[in-house]
Formats: structure tokens, sequence, C-alpha cells
């Protein structure tokens, strides 16, 4: 079969006539980057995905019935976790891509902005980030939705995951400034009661908050009852704007009060103090880092801390952020994250002797793929090619004119590969991305959508003549 041919429209079409939960889709021939500690790198494998899950990964396989793909000359990895993104922002995308500081992008976004979202708004700019994510081969998004002025804007971003398709972790927050009807924290658990009633489906819900009180004040700041509620509702806990002195000492409160965890993600953690991160590390608790964002718009040290969190016995998960102002795609993330370490390492060791301490790809692609699934406390259902896990998977063409020819799979997908070569993406066992696009999206439609939204915030914001 020709490589193009490898998910051509004949294939999709087989694979959608067949019953979700009776389906089998059979891979052959590929390079399979498991990110299984126990099942690494498998050359010309196959992968056999039966419903909505890995069932089988190895060599020669054979199933009955199964629609069988030729995938000579691809790669298949587990989709990538974005552990962090504001994704209501989207259609104010790059909007202010030379942002000087954090306050630059609170006064604008946060002050600004947000304070004029509708709910129609919120499902536009949640919509347009999780297909992009989608595209760009992000399988699982959390989605820290804190602009939830009302109940209508909280359902309308829920609404936006459960339409995509996407893996995805909404995590809900009041908004920081202007107008809002107070119902968060309490409306968590009509959510929790209205969507997130299983424990096997593709949404889950989590608690987003910030560290301290410096931004919007004590009500959207970590705690005991905030903690309390969590627990209450059997759900994790998303921590924003985790860096410097103040959230240092948080993080110790927090740690001294039993509230700090494993079930607990820390966003950012730059700017640390040793003492936080001795006790980030002592009770389990999980942190993302934002490699863009915290070296772009430059929060405390500007550097993002995976020595830091290495050293403490933690291994992280990689997000994007805040796409008014950087990158939307993983490979972004893990090209930065690894440039950057590695630049230190070299820097720290250079003139006395010492070998430098660097990451490799191997270990960015971990933490944004397993790592990043234990951060979202999704690390038994997804972020490895492990039988038994989901099936969320990426088809990304090896051949292809920026990756031939194929000498190392990791560093291919890490340094070589971008959105262009990802052929086709699983979610769940189901087709939603193939034969290198998107399915099921009019994008005539969707951008006289995020157009009309973008057009509203931007005017209700700032009323008065556009240039």
């Amino acid at each position: 079969m020709p490589l193009h041919d490898t998910t051509g429209d004949a294939l999709l079409a087989r694979i959608r006539t067949l019953p979700a939960d009776r389906r089998r889709i059979l891979f052959t021939g590929a390079t399979i980057v498991t990110m299984d500690p126990d099942l690494g790198v498998i050359d010309d494998g196959d992968l056999l995905v039966e419903g909505d899950t890995i069932t089988a990964v190895g060599h020669r396989l054979h199933a009955d019935d199964a629609v069988v793909v030729d995938a000579a000359g691809t790669i298949l990895t587990p989709g990538f976790v974005d552990t962090h993104r504001h994704a209501w922002q989207a259609q104010l995308r790059r909007i202010m891509p030379d942002v000087d500081d954090l306050g630059g992008y609170v006064m604008s976004t946060l002050a600004g902005h947000a304070t004029v979202y509708r709910p129609e708004d919120m499902y536009v700019g949640t919509r347009l980030a999780a297909l992009s994510a989608i595209d760009s081969g992000i399988t699982t998004m959390l989605d820290f939705s804190h602009n939830s002025r009302t109940r209508e804007h909280s359902d309308a971003a829920i609404r936006a995951l459960l339409d995509t398709g996407i893996r995805g972790v909404h995590a809900s927050m009041g908004p920081h400034f202007g107008a809002w009807d107070r119902q968060w924290p309490g409306d968590l658990t009509r959510l929790k009661e209205t969507y997130f009633g299983s424990d096997d489906q593709l949404l889950t819900l989590r608690l987003a908050t910030l560290a301290t009180d410096e931004i919007a004040g004590p009500a959207l700041a970590y705690g005991p009852e905030p903690a309390r509620l969590a627990r209450d509702l059997g759900i994790g806990v998303s921590v924003d704007a985790v860096f410097g002195t103040a959230s240092s000492e948080a993080v110790l409160r927090w740690a001294e009060d039993a509230i700090l965890g494993p079930e607990v993600t820390l966003i950012h953690a730059t700017g640390l103090t040793p003492e936080a991160w001795r006790a980030m590390g002592e009770t389990g608790a999980t942190v993302a880092l934002a490699p863009t964002s915290d070296a772009q718009i430059g929060l405390e040290t500007a550097i993002p801390a995976v020595d830091e969190a290495l050293a403490a016995g933690i291994r992280p998960g990689l997000s994007i952020d805040v796409e008014v102002a950087l990158a939307g795609d993983m490979f972004t993330q893990m090209r930065t994250l690894h440039a950057i370490q590695r630049m230190r390492a070299v820097n720290a060791a250079y003139g006395t002797g010492r070998e430098p301490s660097r990451i490799t790809t191997h270990d960015v692609l971990d933490f944004a793929t397993l790592q990043g699934a234990r951060t979202n406390g999704l690390a038994g259902v997804t972020g490895s090619l492990t039988p038994g896990k989901k099936a969320d998977l990426l088809v990304i063409r090896a051949e292809d004119l920026n990756n031939m020819p194929l000498n190392d799979p990791i560093g291919t997908v890490v340094l070589g590969a971008d959105a262009r070569n990802i052929s086709a993406v699983l979610i769940n066992g189901e087709p939603r991305k193939w034969n290198g696009q998107v399915l099921d999206v009019d994008l005539a439609a969707l951008r006289r959508e995020v157009r009309a939204s973008r057009d509203h915030v931007l005017n209700a914001s700032h009323p008065g003549p556009r240039s």
C-alpha cells in the first residue's frame, strides 16, 4: 500500500461503519514508541485497538475481522497530554505576542477582555483550543477554566470539550476581576452531578485555584476550605500562579495542614525555595511546567523548574498556558524545555571540569505523555501505549520531507516532527484526525464563529472604533 494511503479515506469509511464497541483496528509495521518503561520502542511492530482500548502491542499480531492499517513508515506514539491551558482565550490568540510581564497579561486579558465574555464566547474559545490541540497531537487537555462568571459559562466550556471528543479535564475556577455570580466553588457539586457521573468517561473534573491572594484576593486562593470541598467531591486540585516567596510559604502551610499530596498539581513552580520543593517531593505533589510561558512572560526566574522538580523526585507534566501570547502545541513545549535545560546544564558546568547533567529527548517526551497523564490524575487511563489503557494515540509520518530518514524515533518526534506530520489521531479509540485532517469540523462556519466572538470581546472591552 502506498505510504500516502496509510490512513486514507477508504480505511476511515470502513472503520466508521463499525459499531464503536465492536470495532477492531490493527496497525501494522510501525515504529511504536510506547513510553511504557517495560515495553520501550518496538521496531516493525503492531498495535491492536479493540473498541476504546489498546489490547495488544507486539510483532505479527492477528485479529479476525480487524480493519488493518498498514502503518509502515510511521511512528506510533501516545497522544500528548496538556496539563494546563486557559482554553477560553483561544479567539484572542497572539493578541499580545510581546507581552512584557505577568502584570501586562493580567490587566489586558483577565481585568479587560475576560470581563465581557458571554457563555457563547466561552464555548467558541474552548472548542477552538480543543480542536487545535487535537490537530497538533494533544489528546488530553486540562482546561483551567478561570472565567466561570455564571453557571452557563461553565456549562458552555464543558459542552465545548464534549463536542470535540477530546479527553478533557475541566478545572473550574471563578474569574479574577469583574462582575460574576459568585456561584463558584459551590457550583462544582452541580457540575459533577450533571456532567461527571461516571469514572469511565472522556471528561473529568478538577477544582482550580490560585496559590495566594496576591492577584485576585483570598476567595480564589487554595487552602483548607477548597481542599475540603475537593476531597468531599473526590476530585483533584490544580493550583495556578505557584511562584516566588509567597507561594513557597503557602506550600509549606499546605504541607503542614496535610492538604498537599498526589491529588494536587502545582503549576509553574518557578522561583520556589528549597524548603518548598522538599515539601512537594515528600508529599507526592505533582507539577505542571509551562516552558514557554515561564521563559517568554518572565515568571519569577523565567526558567522552567525542571531541574528543581527532578531533584525533588518529581517528574513534571508540560502545559501550554495562554495562547494570547504563546504557541499552542506540545512540540514547542518539548523543544523549549529541552534547549533551556541543556543550555543551563552546560553553562553551570562550564570551566569546572564537571560533566553537565542534561535531560534527554526521552525525558521530555515522557513529560509530555506519561507524566502529563499522571499529573492530570489519569496515569491508569492514558499517557502510554500499554495494553489495557485507552486508545489515545498518534500516527506520525516518519518519511515526510522534514523527518526522513528515520534514525531515532524519539528524537524525530521531539526535534523533527510537527502537526503537519500527524496523519491520524485516535482518542478513546475514535478517529479524530485522519489523513492529516481534523474530522467533523466545518472550518468555514468555525471561522465565522471565532471572528464574531473575537470582535465582540474586543469591541465590548474596548468600546470605540478599531484601527
